[in-house]
């Protein structure tokens, strides 16, 4: 089940987001550090009425920020349309016991659902570059890649910018 975050949850989501770094740092994909993801995006994207869990069995295991918030670091971008009517995925996680089951899908899949219904143009994104899985998973969901921007307390390697026009 996929709901609204309560401001209980956030504890949570960072021992998840933990979680996936240490995996992520285990497979040399330096993506998440101990610098992000901490709690100030979360508690930002619960007070905007962004932030969303998905719940296995009762407990969280997952989350994902739907936003109308564009990001600094987005300007530069060439994209596919103009930026009034979009949304912006952040934060996209599940915990690494349950990778690879399709939870992610289901957060993506609710996260456009959102967007469509709500008569957004398009969803925006970025993913880290060195981080095959993720590319693959957003390119084989029809997102076109845009262009590329940094965040240097993460990582020298550039983020994949996409946009998934509806």
């Amino acid at each position: 089940m996929i709901r609204k975050a309560k401001v209980s949850d956030i504890d949570r989501l960072l021992e998840i987001t933990k979680a996936c770094a240490a995996s992520m740092i285990a497979q040399n994909i330096f993506q998440w550090n101990e610098f992000y993801p901490n709690k100030t995006p979360f508690l930002n994207d619960f007070n905007r009425d962004e932030l969303y869990v998905l719940e296995v069995d009762n407990n969280v295991m997952g989350c994902i920020t739907i936003s109308t918030f564009m990001d600094e670091e987005y300007i530069p971008i060439k994209w596919l349309t103009k930026s009034e009517n979009n949304i912006y995925i952040h934060r996209l996680a599940v915990h690494p016991e349950l990778q690879g089951k399709g939870y992610a899908q289901q957060l993506m899949t609710f996260a456009e659902n959102y967007a469509k219904t709500n008569q957004f143009t398009s969803v925006r994104l970025d993913t880290f570059s060195q981080n095959p899985r993720n590319v693959k998973f957003y390119e084989t969901r029809g997102y076109k890649r845009l262009g590329d921007i940094f965040f240097p307390k993460q990582s020298e390697f550039p983020f994949h910018c996409y946009e998934l026009v509806f």
